[in-house]
């Protein structure tokens, strides 16, 4: 079958009339350069024989598949040397090498009698940007965390540690990426002592290296940062359990008080319950008694043991009054009331009365009204 490929340059000439047998002859080993270098593609006739009147293709089979616009890549870069082809040297300079001149090339030379090809593996190289190695502190063990990095290369490189003698180091992690940059790496590892450090980038033909002096006041400064730190870490949990155990306490306390303040109360409602009538209305007011209640009044103060005043007293008629205080209990035991003269008021009394609960103690009502009443003494003291 015969491939379609792109030619990359032609040169035609007359035969020669000799009909020996001659091979041409390529290279052996891939051809490498770094991107933007020029490069010579070899091919040569052996024996040597002049090829000026030959014909001479450089054609690259891997573009069949491309686009057609890469062919066009190549017009103004390559170029043959005339003079080595009267000696039979074909070979092909590239100038400015990309990395999509990678590939493999065929060159072909013909004449009438014989012809014959040799095809040639072209590797581009890309050279990234010098390793940069970072410190990522000291992990728990107190081994420091040494991270190397380098962007830009092609094709992928290979990324290595080595110590002050040259010994190769066993990495940690290791990442690999491809941008339209290159290929980018990414490499750590940990080291427990002093000393030197390189971290190497390279390709098969191209090596980059970066340099890192571990010193041993590295190490003592994290064994110093290593022990301030767990004393803090100590004193922060213990004073986080103080805290803890203060707060716990401080609840306890409230909820104490709380309850305390909650039995408090039910006592004094027990105790209220047991000494005084269950009071659900008081009722005061001032009432203009006339001179009836003045006369009942000093009759019970000049040894009336009781009396009964009628509707002229102002008062409520029902059980007996006692004291300068008067004090009645109507029938059926809900109300008290009673009146007391205001002090500086000929003709007006201090009434006060208490709708009681029907379970509630009608004496024991009795006598907080009476004591009450005892208190109110002059006009100010109704508010």
């Amino acid at each position: 079958m015969k491939f379609i490929c792109w030619t990359l340059l032609i040169i035609s000439g007359a035969t020669v009339s000799r009909s020996e047998q001659y091979k041409v002859v390529g290279a052996a080993d891939p051809v490498f350069a770094v991107a933007g270098e020029d490069v010579i593609l070899p091919c040569s006739v052996k024996p040597n024989i002049s090829v000026v009147d030959m014909r001479v293709e450089w054609s690259r089979s891997d573009l069949r598949d491309r686009n057609t616009d890469q062919i066009q890549s190549y017009r103004g870069r390559t170029k043959l040397n005339h003079q080595e082809l009267q000696r039979g040297n074909a070979s092909v300079k590239l100038s400015s090498v990309r990395v999509s001149d990678e590939g493999r090339y065929t060159c072909f030379i013909q004449s009438k009698s014989w012809n014959d090809d040799a095809t040639i593996d072209f590797i581009v190289e890309t050279v990234g940007r010098p390793p940069v190695i970072t410190v990522d502190g000291f992990d728990h063990s107190g081994g420091l965390h040494l991270q190397c990095e380098s962007e830009g290369w092609y094709p992928e490189p290979d990324l290595e540690w080595l110590d002050s003698e040259g010994v190769r180091l066993s990495s940690e992690t290791s990442e690999t990426h491809r941008n339209t940059d290159g290929f980018g790496v990414k490499n750590t590892i940990i080291v427990y002592h002093s000393g030197k450090i390189h971290c190497r980038v390279k390709l098969k033909h191209h090596m980059l290296e970066t340099l890192i002096d571990t010193s041993s006041n590295m190490f003592n400064l994290w064994r110093t940062a290593a022990i301030l730190v767990s004393v803090i870490v100590v004193l922060s949990g213990f004073t986080g359990i103080l805290i803890a155990v203060f707060v716990h306490k401080y609840r306890e306390h409230n909820l104490l008080q709380t309850e305390n303040r909650r039995i408090k109360h039910e006592l004094d409602e027990l105790l209220q319950s047991q000494k005084t009538p269950k009071v659900s209305h008081v009722r005061r007011y001032i009432s203009d008694v006339g001179p009836t209640f003045r006369e009942e009044r000093l009759a019970i103060r000049d040894g009336a043991k009781r009396s009964r005043p009628g509707k002229d007293t102002g008062l409520p008629s029902g059980k007996p009054y006692r004291g300068q205080s008067h004090v009645g209990l109507p029938e059926g035991n809900h109300s008290i009331w009673a009146s007391s003269p205001v002090q500086g008021q000929t003709n007006w009394a201090y009434t006060q009365v208490l709708d009681l609960a029907p379970d509630a103690s009608a004496a024991s009502g009795c006598r907080r009204m009476q004591e009450e009443l005892h208190r109110v003494r002059r006009y100010g003291e109704l508010n």
